[in-house]
């Protein structure tokens, strides 16, 4: 008798059910996906990006380039807001300055090394009251990529110089070869002229800094320890350490550029120069048929430039950007993104599952240039604290720059 009454008050609550289903759909970001997408994005537009700022420095530019557009075509999501990376690139210095000045205020920074991290602790809890960054927070603050720095020269002028690889010599070698009057002359070859040695801007560039560094901590024969009083306590130590620098015509402000000129014109204005081994590994098919045998020789300590990626410990950083930016972090130390900077750019992978040496390695590709895999017979400079650092900073910044 009431059949087709109560047929019609199912058919009304099914309807408002699916009206519900639709709505939710339409206005929640996880249920977007079930509606019909022409209809939903006429009618709601789609959920606002969560954009992750990044400042990060100059010599991974290519490999970010690369895989960063992948990360964004993945859908990585944060309560369905898609991830949206946005890059500017910067010398690993200049971010800090720039974190630190208030000019720019990114989501992540990733200079080339925990140098600048283990810096701008030190610089940001003095300015601030607290760090904006937390070394020790793996999750937050995480190394991505690995190389280190290391003396690339002409075979010819090093074999003069050294024979064979240097080892604790390196330093005092190259010390004595370019301050003696007499230049390559004193080594039998007096038509090569001066003793000719290049390092960036540590003002600038992370490589000049671990440059200066390594030096210091030859000259005082250790790999570990350094305090602001070795660097300004010490006159014969500063003698020694201003005599190379004032050997040195210019400081470039980055270490690609650096290659790049000693490649393009050879050793009328470098015999040896200091920079990553991702870069000399970069330039080194650019090197044949030029001026001989370009050779890549590892300090006596070794130092990395570990490209972390840390989430800064700022206001302006929410817990949607943090959320966000460890989803673009887990990214980038996946297997198929550390192997395209392997293969691809040179730089050793953190993820230590991946073979530096396999098909199409860099390291198999250019063994004979002296590149080395396995480094275990060298030990590892430890990073100073940051007052140590900011030290030698500002001796080099007192007594050096220009």
């Amino acid at each position: 008798m009431y059949t087709p009454r109560i047929n019609w008050i199912f058919l009304i609550l099914f309807g408002l059910a699916a009206i519900g289903v639709f709505v939710a759909a339409l206005l929640l970001p996880p249920f977007r996906a079930v509606a019909y997408a022409p209809l939903r994005e006429l009618i709601i537009p789609p959920p606002a990006p969560i954009v992750v700022t990044v400042l990060y420095s100059t010599e991974k530019q290519a490999w970010l380039e690369e895989v960063v557009p992948a990360f964004e075509a993945s859908g990585a999501n944060v309560n369905g807001h898609p991830v949206k990376i946005q890059m500017e690139k910067m010398g690993s210095w200049e971010i800090i300055n720039a974190v630190l000045d208030g000019s720019r205020q990114p989501v992540i920074i990733s200079p080339a090394s925990m140098l600048q991290i283990a810096a701008l602790q030190d610089s940001s809890t003095i300015q601030f009251g607290r760090s904006l960054v937390i070394p020790a927070d793996a999750i937050n603050c995480r190394p991505v990529l690995r190389t280190p720095l290391v003396l690339v020269a002409w075979k010819e002028r090093a074999d003069a110089l050294w024979g064979q690889q240097p080892g604790a010599s390196l330093w005092p070698n190259i010390h004595d070869a370019l301050v003696n009057p007499k230049g390559w002359a004193a080594f039998n070859q007096p038509d090569w002229g001066y003793v000719k040695f290049g390092h960036t801007d540590p003002l600038k560039s992370n490589s000049g800094f671990m440059t200066i560094l390594l030096m210091t901590y030859g000259y005082h024969g250790k790999t570990s320890g350094l305090t602001a009083a070795d660097i300004l306590n010490d006159s014969d130590y500063q003698k020694w350490f201003l005599e190379i620098e004032a050997s040195i015509g210019q400081f470039e402000h980055s270490t690609g550029p650096l290659m790049q000129k000693m490649i393009t014109y050879g050793p009328s204005v470098y015999d040896f120069v200091a920079v990553y081994e991702s870069t000399a590994i970069e330039q080194a098919e650019n090197a044949v048929g030029r001026y001989g045998e370009l050779r890549v020789y590892y300090p006596p300590a070794t130092l990395w430039s570990d490209h972390p990626f840390c989430v800064l410990n700022a206001d302006w950083v929410t817990l949607d950007h943090r959320k966000a930016a460890i989803l673009f972090l887990d990214y980038l130390v996946s297997k198929p993104v550390q192997e395209i900077a392997l293969l691809k750019y040179g730089y050793r992978p953190v993820d230590t599952s991946i073979p530096l040496e396999q098909p199409g390695s860099p390291f198999d590709r250019y063994a004979a240039n002296g590149f080395r895999a396995d480094l275990s017979f060298l030990p590892e400079a430890q990073v100073p604290p940051g007052s140590a650092l900011n030290t030698l900073r500002d001796f080099w910044a007192r007594n050096v720059n220009r």
